[in-house]
């Protein structure tokens, strides 16, 4: 496949996903009014920029974020900070917030994501997790290993579960990511069994895919990182937690301490960036769905097992390449690296990560480190050897790297002569 092939395969298959990209413009259009009437309410200003020091008293761009986060989301309450080092870091402080002792949780999707496994105490040193602090632990396995068990779940669910995990993004496995509508359908699940259940939804990758978020639809506390999608591509560092108000004071008092909660903590010159770039992550957003559907129509037209198709309606932003051997995952990761904007000239390799217990293969020139809401891909170096691809702050860059992606995979032998 020359050159010119590989780009007649793309003008191609951009034909065909034209309809695709209709629709995710009518949902980029709707939450940036969304985000924009947020902004409106609380009256943003120049003065929301500035920082203070210390302990961070009377912060006035602290306070403004949490207030338009929670107002975008349709919580009662957010907290956006900085001091957050993951999406990992947000979730660990939802639970310990607000699970205890004797307490039973339950992931209604299967096993979560894998750096959550040290949180929850299903691998390591179980003495600094849930379990070991006494919070009672059970999973409920998918149908046929790809979607949500809704019997099963109402079979399982009882007056003793306090809370529910939703992980909506597929995490480092092939299932099916779930949308806000099935999110919906598990809350009147759980409060039936339990009206004090507490619903609670990893939100990562998934922020404004949808016209929804999961706080419209029962969900109690969700949570999710500043460097994936509401972000919007420049924000440093940090995440978020937003929800009702009890369940999210009681999440910020784990991130600083009891008698603290959300009232302290200096934003160190970061406030203009979360808030700018909130205000882009839903145009963001869109360009890297866009990325991620003519991907799949683009691997579906070359044979590669990907998923999910181009068609189908997407709850985040990631796309699944699974090769089923090492090597051509190396070599896509490769390709990957070589079309990015910063270190292209690096080639990837296979290193341990911590809260991982499988070597990683990373990918992903980004102007900030582990930034996924920018083109990057990754997966654990395990069956079926997958590459999970997101991001990308533009379309007409995933279109870019498409191009050099196929052209290593298809010509690496005219390459190397």
């Amino acid at each position: 496949m020359n050159r010119e092939d590989i780009n007649n395969l793309l003008e191609n298959c951009e034909k065909e996903v034209f309809e695709q990209f209709r629709k995710i413009d009518k949902i980029k259009e709707h939450n940036q009014e969304k985000v924009l009437n947020a902004f409106q309410k609380n009256k943003i200003g120049a003065e929301h920029f500035f920082t203070v020091s210390g302990y961070g008293h009377d912060d006035l761009g602290r306070e403004a974020i949490d207030k338009v986060f929670a107002d975008a989301f349709h919580a009662e309450k957010a907290i956006v900070r900085n001091h957050f080092v993951s999406g990992t870091h947000t979730l660990a402080c939802a639970l310990f917030g607000n699970l205890r002792y004797g307490e039973t949780l339950i992931s209604v999707a299967g096993k979560p994501y894998d750096t959550m496994e040290e949180v929850i105490g299903t691998r390591g040193d179980k003495r600094a997790s849930l379990i070991g602090h006494g919070v009672n632990y059970a999973e409920i396995p998918l149908k046929n290993d790809y979607e949500l068990d809704f019997d099963l779940i109402a079979k399982t669910l009882n007056e003793k579960t306090n809370m529910i995990l939703i992980q909506r993004s597929r995490g480092y496995s092939l299932r099916k990511s779930i949308s806000v509508e099935e999110i919906k359908e598990v809350t009147k699940i759980a409060k039936k069994a339990n009206p004090e259940c507490i619903c609670f939804v990893d939100n990562c990758y998934g922020e404004f895919v949808e016209k929804l978020e999961p706080t419209d639809v029962g969900a109690d506390i969700i949570a999710g990182s500043l460097i994936k999608n509401p972000g919007g591509g420049i924000v440093e560092a940090g995440g978020y937690i937003a929800g009702k108000e009890y369940f999210v004071e009681q999440a910020a008092m784990r991130l600083t301490a009891p008698g603290i909660g959300s009232e302290g903590g200096a934003m160190l010159n970061q406030s203009r960036l979360i808030l700018q770039g909130f205000f882009m992550a839903p145009s963001v957003v869109s360009e890297a769905l866009k990325g991620a559907v003519l991907s799949a129509k683009v691997f579906e037209v070359v044979g590669f097992k990907s998923t999910p198709k181009f068609d189908a309606e997407r709850t985040d932003i990631i796309q699944t390449i699974a090769f089923g051997e090492e090597q051509p995952l190396l070599d896509f990761c490769k390709a990957l690296q070589f079309n990015s904007p910063i270190e292209s000239y690096l080639t990837p390799v296979p290193d341990v990560v911590p809260g991982y217990d499988t070597k990683l293969i990373m990918a992903g020139g980004s102007f900030i480190e582990g930034s996924t809401i920018e083109l990057s891909a990754d997966g654990p170096l395990r069956p079926p050897y997958a590459a999970y691809m997101q991001g990308g702050l533009n379309y007409a860059h995933v279109k870019i790297a498409l191009k050099g992606v196929l052209n290593e995979i298809f010509n690496s032998e005219d390459k190397n002569d």
